[in-house]
């Protein structure tokens, strides 16, 4: 299992480095530097007991001036290079989250419906930003910073081996139990971090969902319960990191006590080996600061190493997602300027998870310029026939035609754009009203805008706001009435000048002043392109040319307004009467 493991880690580092070759100029630049600063690093020592030996002992005061000054030309040359070595790093790896970001952001906002459906928003949040963040780590604290130090060690030993093999073995008694502790740490932080990553997305995912349903929550009181269940979360996450700091303060001070156990016997057996002329003075000065550059790298190995492989875990869940195949296929090449509006559905079966159908054997065509309205009961499949026209999902069986043409020979972007849908659960961004109806695309100017919002009589009410269309909306437009978000969603819709348009409960939470209008606006912008209606209240559905009665995702009757009244044990005329019942006591107050 290990094993497979690493294999899987060494498929993501491929990858992760794959996404640097872009900037191919710059990673070669860091593997140079970290080629260079082990010898330039590892020389220092060596010059320390070069200056004792040959100079401090004989008294060569003018040569120990020119040691020194070289001793300090090359400290500057190991500064600058480290400076450069490490902000080359952080450079290569920002940019290469830049690009990593964009491309999942990218390949997150055309995945099919069916995985927003499955996943906590909190998760993809997670993915774009904390996941993404710790693959920076991969080359800040990762491969290319392990690669310098190893060869920083080899260096350090070849000279250590150079200068006395003797101080050297000694120096050597201690590393096996420093091996074995970095090894116990590196695997009990692997885990801690593990539970800190699964936590942090956890709690993402809870905050995102309650935040955005706050005034649920607070409507119904459950604010202690909500506090409880983030307790819990968040106890567990405390409780990770609280294992990780654990390690960490258990494994730095067992590596000074081996260090400082391994310098004493340098200095003891050292010292002994000095007084028999068998090592020299400078070689028992220099190797302390031999074991400083040893054992650091030792030292923070179980630290790098264990960044290396959250940031690999964090890279293998990025590279799963971009890798996804919940992305609707856009084999299409079919692309129009405009549509007739004939839509026909032939035989169409869909199931939302492959099993489970929520619409059997559906047929029915609108011909172009025609009105049709959906009715039905809460789960009979209205908004799904919405949902696979678009191809926000595919159909299992059957085959859905517009202009007498496959609608999976239309490319995806074109054939959406042709298609406008007005929502009754109105999503508005933080932004101004313009950017809203707009969604920024700078081909749709204001005055198109108004032209759109004076038809549908929207212009009016946008005006009277601070600022009209740059009044300013706060997150999911809470900052305007209900009507004020339905008018603006449909002039969005409009704007694009949509050859069919559909209406899922559009004027449901609109109030009676506000539906005239718009009820207005409806009647003659359907007369020049073809129409889906979705609407409880039947009244608002008289003008369509026909209706299409939904029951359990079948179509159980087909009819005008009058037609389908007259059949008095049909199903439109029972939710007719139910609805009217419902209403009438309401008009005799």
């Amino acid at each position: 299992m290990q094993q497979e493991t690493k294999k899987v880690n060494f498929r993501v580092l491929s990858k992760v480095i794959a996404m640097a070759m872009p900037y191919k100029s710059l990673f070669i630049t860091c593997i140079v530097l970290a080629i260079l600063l082990a010898p330039v690093s590892s020389v220092l020592p060596h010059i320390v007991k070069t200056i004792v030996d040959e100079y401090i002992v004989s008294a060569d005061f003018q040569g120990l001036l020119w040691m020194c000054g070289l001793y300090f030309a090359v400290l500057l040359v190991n500064v600058i290079m480290r400076y450069y070595f490490m902000f080359f790093l952080a450079e290569l790896g920002q940019k290469v989250l830049k690009d990593l970001r964009v491309k999942v952001f990218s390949h997150i906002v055309n995945l099919r419906l069916r995985y927003f459906d499955q996943t906590p928003i909190g998760t993809s949040t997670t993915r774009t930003i904390s996941d993404i963040s710790a693959i920076n780590e991969v080359f800040t604290q990762g491969v290319i910073t392990i690669l310098a130090d190893f060869l920083a060690v080899l260096t350090v030993l070849g000279i250590m081996f150079y200068t006395s093999w003797r101080l050297t073995l000694i120096s050597l008694l201690t590393l096996p139990f420093l091996v074995l502790a970095t090894y116990i740490f590196s695997k009990k932080v692997k885990d801690s971090y593990e539970r800190v990553r699964s936590n942090v997305a956890k709690m993402n995912a809870f905050l995102q969902e309650r935040i955005t349903g706050m005034r649920i929550v607070q409507i119904f009181n459950a604010e202690k319960q909500e506090m409880e269940k983030f307790r819990k979360i968040n106890r567990d996450y405390t409780s990770a990191n609280l294992d990780s700091v654990l390690y960490y303060s258990i494994f730095f001070p067992v590596v000074e006590l081996i260090s400082a156990i391994s310098l004493a016997l340098m200095v003891w057996i050292g010292a002994r080996a000095f007084l028999d002329d068998s090592v020299s003075f400078g070689a028992l000065v220099a190797f302390p600061l031999y074991l400083d550059l040893l054992f650091r790298p030792v030292r923070m190995a179980a630290d790098k190493f264990n960044t290396l492989q959250m940031g690999l875990v964090a890279a293998e869940r990025v590279f799963r997602l971009i890798e996804s195949d919940e992305v609707i296929p856009n084999e299409g090449s079919l692309k129009v300027d405009h549509l007739k509006g004939k839509v026909e559905f032939k035989n169409v079966s869909f199931a939302y998870d492959s099993e489970n159908y929520v619409l059997h054997d559906l047929n029915f065509t609108i011909e172009p310029g025609q009105t049709m309205a959906l009715v039905g009961s809460t789960g009979s499949g209205k908004s799904t026939i919405i949902n696979i026209m678009n191809r926000f999902y595919d159909i299992q069986s059957g085959q859905i035609l517009l202009d007498d043409k496959d609608i999976k020979t239309y490319e995806l972007g074109g054939l959406r754009k042709r298609i406008a849908i007005v929502l009754q659960d109105v999503f508005l961004f933080d932004g101004s009203i313009y950017e809203n109806i707009t969604l920024r695309d700078t081909n749709i100017s204001l005055d198109k805008v108004r032209e759109a919002a004076i038809t549908i009589g929207a212009h009016e009410y946008i005006e009277k706001l601070p600022g009209g269309y740059d009044f300013m909306v706060t997150e999911r437009g809470n900052n305007l009435s209900v009507g004020q978000r339905q008018l603006i969603s449909f002039v969005r819709a409009l704007v694009v000048d949509p050859d069919i348009l559909i209406l899922d409960e559009a004027t449901s939470s609109i109030d009676t002043e506000t539906e005239l209008v718009i009820q207005h606006a409806i009647e003659k912008l359907i007369e020049k392109r073809s129409s889906i209606i979705i609407a409880h209240r039947l009244s608002t559905i008289r003008h369509a040319d026909f209706i299409l009665v939904m029951d359990q995702g079948r179509a159980v009757e087909f009819g005008s307004h009058e037609a389908l009244l007259e059949k008095e044990d049909g199903r439109y005329r029972e939710l007719y009467d139910m609805q009217y019942a419902i209403m009438a006591p309401s008009s005799d107050l």
